[in-house]
């Protein structure tokens, strides 16, 4: 992720990373972030920070931030944003709402205070990001499916697992959606073709078919949903480590056996948004759900303000149980 020979996302982007240390020790870390994509998709002069970690320390936490500062300063930009680890296409947000809970693969952690050293740095809120989780035995499973079908009457729609075995058939499908079908959401930045390979590729070994769909509208691909099995609860069982036995807990069946899994993306294309083809989806997850008794899903992250996804997420059982939060400074 960090290497720029080997992250595509710096073909058009620049970082800086720094460490901050206290006697020696280290206290905390951030990034600078200059993302040329974003200045020319939004037209506006807005750097980032991201990878930022650092111990109940106010004074190094305005160290860290304001190196980030000076940096993109100096690139002539006059804001900062973030976290972004290194984009909004990647995890972000810092977590300021369900401390309790752990985090979902690919979500952000934090301790509690971390809201208060950013925010002591001089940076004020710029978005929430919300993150559901839905039980299974408390799904409305009736109205999912009763607008399901009324969704399937109303044209030619079909849904369809993703097909592993003929992969970049599959990665193009995805390319072809995504940035169409993302385009409007607050922060929103198109991916390269090399950046969907890239973080595919990272993901193919844990992608599960049963999973991940495809909607097809009179045979025309318009959505695709992708998920994921918490392998969190795998690297808790190997103890961070693959060897000697770590490896065993990241086979597929033992995937399989993983209770929850994150629903990271489900997208449908701008002219099909208003069809409720997103319901297809979830009507998929509820039935895998019930054939291999998974407890619950978590579906992150959706903007506060994104009504088309909120919405159906609260009619169908939902709640919001944690909340994110990107930040934002003049500079």
């Amino acid at each position: 992720m960090l290497d720029p020979t080997r992250n595509p996302f710096y073909r058009h982007a620049e970082a800086e990373h720094y460490l901050a240390r206290r006697d020696g020790r280290l206290v905390g870390r951030a990034s600078a972030i200059r993302n040329q994509g974003h200045e020319e998709f939004h037209k506006e002069k807005t750097g980032f920070f991201g990878y930022f970690d650092a111990e109940n320390d106010p004074e190094a936490a305005r160290a860290l931030l304001g190196s980030v500062e000076e940096w993109l300063r100096a690139r002539g930009l006059e804001r900062v944003r973030g976290p972004v680890n290194p984009s909004t296409n990647d995890p972000c947000g810092t977590l300021v709402e369900g401390f309790k809970w752990p985090p979902f693969i690919l979500m952000t952690g934090n301790p509690p205070y971390t809201p208060g050293l950013i925010e002591g740095a001089g940076y004020a809120r710029a978005k929430d990001l919300l993150a559901y989780y839905i039980l299974r035995t408390e799904a409305i499973h009736e109205k999912i499916r009763r607008i399901a079908a009324e969704v399937k009457n109303r044209g030619d729609v079909t849904v369809r697992a993703f097909d592993l075995s003929d992969f970049e058939r599959e990665l193009n499908l995805v390319m072809e959606i995504y940035n169409d079908a993302w385009s409007r959401n607050w922060g929103f930045i198109p991916m390269t073709p090399e950046e969907i390979r890239f973080a595919a590729d990272d993901l193919k070994a844990i992608v599960l078919p049963e999973l991940s769909y495809f909607a097809f509208l009179a045979g025309k691909p318009v959505g695709f949903s992708f998920a994921l099995p918490d392998i969190n609860h795998s690297l808790k069982r190997a103890k961070g480590r693959l060897w000697p036995f770590g490896w065993f807990w990241f086979l597929k069946p033992m995937l399989r056996k993983i209770p929850t899994f994150r629903i990271l993306a489900l997208g449908v294309r701008k002219e099909h948004q208003q069809l409720g083809i997103g319901t297809l989806f979830y009507e998929r997850y509820m039935d895998v759900a019930k054939e291999r008794n998974l407890h619950g899903a978590e579906l992150s992250w959706i903007l506060e303000d994104n009504e088309l996804m909120n919405r159906p997420l609260r009619h169908m059982g939902a709640r919001p149980y944690k909340k994110y939060r990107l930040y934002e400074k003049s500079l």
